[in-house]
């Protein structure tokens, strides 16, 4: 949850002069860690005089930021060795000093010193160890878990351990060609294969895989300075909470995009293929369109802003060229291109112009269940464009789907929020007036305990809709989205249906930029996403950890994830408030009744049976060792995979929903000259008819709207006895 708030002005006051004395300075690597560390004090500042709840920063934070760094690069405990933590740990109660400036840094840069040592080593010792054939006979077990790991004794130790681990992966890949050679024609090449040939090319697989991973995961020019920079510094902002992030430059711009739903680039999707960064297809009407000079299948060898030097692309991961290609409206982007056409090189340069992210935008249809018309509208994200008064708003894409769906008759409405993080508290406030007349939306309180009810912005629109209504929510609906539900179950406005509970986001985030604006119009520093307010429920109810509890259940495979915001050891406590002043919507149906039916609907369907089944199963075997002997791995894997290929046919509906396209939507998404929009909203509206969720929650509606129909006939005296 973004607020609109920002505080530049007291983060320049607090780091102008820091920020002064950075922009003046060179860029040799002891100048680096200067700028680094002046930036890392005034970060510091920062938090501690703004952050909601900061933790203090003493010895015992310090030793918390020493763990976690170290895990952040090392998390599955296959990269330092014991001795590495014993030379470090002299830092272990010294990096609160270095964050208050009392001590040079030094543990950050020496343990990537360290870290890239041993990161040198590594790819001998592995070439070595799958040189040679594995024995998948012997009764061994593999911990793929590493939480509960020791780092390596010692270089012997460390080795056993890469043993071990990568028997376990070749195993994988040797038991999936198995799998593919006994379903192979005889006329195949594979049937062909001895099996000895085939645990050779599994090791092959295994090698090229970790080649690969080190290789694009520690490229120094994608993991360089301000990247290794920013993952110690998001260390200590994750020791505050979980949602105080540090950006640098590219980050906070790539952040920006999110939010607006819009960005300036060269109008192209890009793949990584073998290490390549290609075009997979151009948007009709982008640069690279008008162009005529780009198309599918052409590789990006190298890109530079303005007259910058062409920066490499090897090795780089799509996100990050991502970041490169795009940048400020109107700026020029030079790229090298390999020609898919005859392999000839060109440089061209193109105007970056904006792109739309039309796949989260809102989006709407009808289904059609027993002759009524149920809306269903989903919402990926709370979009809001900050930098631009005129540009993209959820709440008024979300109008604009309300007033069509209305248009077409529609008896009840569906509002999907799954998978929704949020975004934009205004929106979300505004939304929120679409549903119920004037009250309140949702209540705040800042680090002094001030507190305030944020109201629903009911203006002009007013309430667009007043008929039934559901909102769809799982694991991974967040912030806003868990705003929205609690106030449409705190006021009776609507049924929740969904997963047991929501992500558990209760905080409040603002961004504050540091530094000046560089050539791509963001700050020279980045900027730093800071918690400074919790939001509550107007029951009083903190969303916080608990999150918002669905009045239907619907078993989802996603529970047995554990990614929610109570399973995060630094997110902040749950509490409560008083309750706000409101008054309660009557809904034209029997609520209790159309809960009931549904629970009794859901306890008899196979498919929500099957995946309970499994839930129970992953949670009892979360940390269970996995058997390196081919036999017994084999039979625990088709277990396994009868158990989910189960769960995944029972989750696509084999009789679609029927739907139907209001005539404005066929011209804007099917008829659109672009492909991939088209070919996007075309899956969109399938995934759509063939998902056993929304299947069931159409049924809820179809209750709903029957016991509205008979209140209605029993309020006229029709109502037949």
């Amino acid at each position: 949850m973004m607020s609109k708030k920002a505080l530049p002005v007291f983060a320049l006051v607090l780091m102008g002069g820091i920020l002064g004395a950075l922009s003046c300075r060179g860029s040799n690597e002891n100048d680096t860690l200067t700028r680094q560390q002046q930036l890392l004090v005034g970060l510091g500042m920062i938090i501690e005089q703004r952050h909601y709840s900061p933790k203090q920063i003493d010895d015992q934070f310090s030793q918390k930021i020493f763990d976690e760094f170290l895990s952040s690069l090392d998390g599955e405990k296959n990269i330092f060795l014991q001795t590495d933590i014993a030379k470090l740990a002299v830092y272990k109660d010294q990096i609160d000093d270095e964050i208050h400036g009392r001590a040079a840094m030094k543990f950050y840069p020496t343990a990537i010193e360290i870290f890239q040592q041993r990161i040198a080593a590594l790819k001998p010792l592995y070439h070595d160890i799958l040189s040679k054939p594995f024995d998948f006979e012997k009764n061994q077990t593999f911990q793929p878990i590493s939480d509960s790991l020791d780092y390596p004794a010692d270089e012997a130790a460390d080795k056993q351990a890469w043993f071990d681990r990568l028997k376990y992966r070749t195993l994988v890949a040797y038991n999936d060609l198995l799998s593919q050679k006994a379903k192979a024609k005889p006329t195949d090449s594979l049937s062909k294969k001895s099996d000895a040939t085939l645990e050779k090319e599994a090791r092959e697989t295994v090698k090229s895989y970790y080649d690969r991973y080190f290789d694009k995961r520690f490229n120094p020019a994608t993991f360089n300075a301000t990247q290794q920079f920013s993952l110690f510094v998001n260390t200590i902002t994750h020791e505050m909470d979980p949602h105080s992030d540090y950006m640098p430059p590219l980050d906070q711009r790539e952040f920006n995009e999110e939010m607006s739903n819009r960005f300036y680039g060269i109008g192209a999707q890009l793949l990584e293929k073998n290490g390549a960064i290609s075009i997979e297809s151009v948007i009709a009407g982008g640069a690279a369109w008008k162009s005529k000079k780009i198309n599918v299948g052409d590789i990006i060898l190298k890109v530079a802003t303005g007259d910058a030097p062409l920066v490499d692309l090897s090795g780089y991961e799509v996100t990050e060229a991502v970041k490169l290609i795009r940048g400020a409206k109107g700026s020029t982007v030079k790229l090298q291109i390999k020609k898919a056409s005859d392999g000839t090189i060109e440089t061209i340069s193109l105007v970056r112009e904006e792109v739309k992210l039309d796949q989260a935008a809102a989006k709407s249809l009808i289904i059609n269940q027993n002759d009524n018309k149920i809306g269903y509208l989903s919402l990926p994200q709370f979009y809001a464009d900050f930098q631009d008064d005129k540009g993209a708003r959820s709440a008024v894409d979300v109008a604009k789907e309300l007033k069509k769906l209305k248009e077409s008759g529609i008896k009840g409405l569906i509002i999907d929020l799954r998978t929704n993080p949020g975004g934009s508290l205004a929106d979300v406030n505004k939304m929120i007036g679409y549903f119920v007349k004037s009250g309140p939306a949702v209540q705040v309180k800042n680090r002094s305990d001030q507190s305030q009810q944020l109201m629903d912005n009911n203006d002009s629109d007013g309430v667009l809709y007043d008929g039934p209504m559901i909102v769809m929510v799982n694991e991974f609906s967040a912030s806003a989205s868990e705003i929205f539900a609690a106030a449409m179950q705190d006021y009776h406005r609507a049924i929740i249906v969904g997963s047991t509970s929501t992500y558990g986001k209760g905080t409040v985030q603002t961004q504050l930029p540091l530094g000046k604006p560089n050539a791509n119009g963001m700050p020279e520093f980045g900027g730093l996403k800071l918690t400074v307010e919790k939001f509550y429920r107007i029951n009083g109810g903190s969303t916080q950890l608990k999150g918002v509890s669905s009045d239907i259940v619907l078993p989802d495979l996603l529970e047995s994830v554990k990614a929610r915001e109570k399973d995060n050891p630094t997110a902040l406590p749950w509490d409560k408030i008083n309750p706000a002043t409101y008054t309660i919507w009557q809904p034209a149906y029997n609520q209790d009744s159309v809960i009931a039916r549904a629970k009794l609907r859901i306890t008899q369907n196979p498919v929500f049976n099957a995946i309970t089944q499994t839930n129970t199963w992953m949670d009892a075997n979360e940390n269970r060792p996995v058997s390196l002997n081919l036999k017994q791995y084999k039979a625990d894997q088709e277990k396994i995979r009868k158990m989910f290929d189960k769960d995944d046919k029972g989750v696509q509906l084999k009789d679609p929903l029927s739907i139907s396209i209001m005539p404005v939507d066929t011209k804007q998404y099917l008829e659109n000259q672009d492909k991939t929009k088209v070919d996007f909203y075309k899956k969109w509206k399938t995934d759509v008819s063939k998902d056993v969720y929304i299947k069931e929650t159409t049924q809820i509606m179809d209750d709903m709207i029957s016991q509205q129909k008979y209140f209605a006939s029993t309020a006229t005296g029709q109502a037949t006895q």
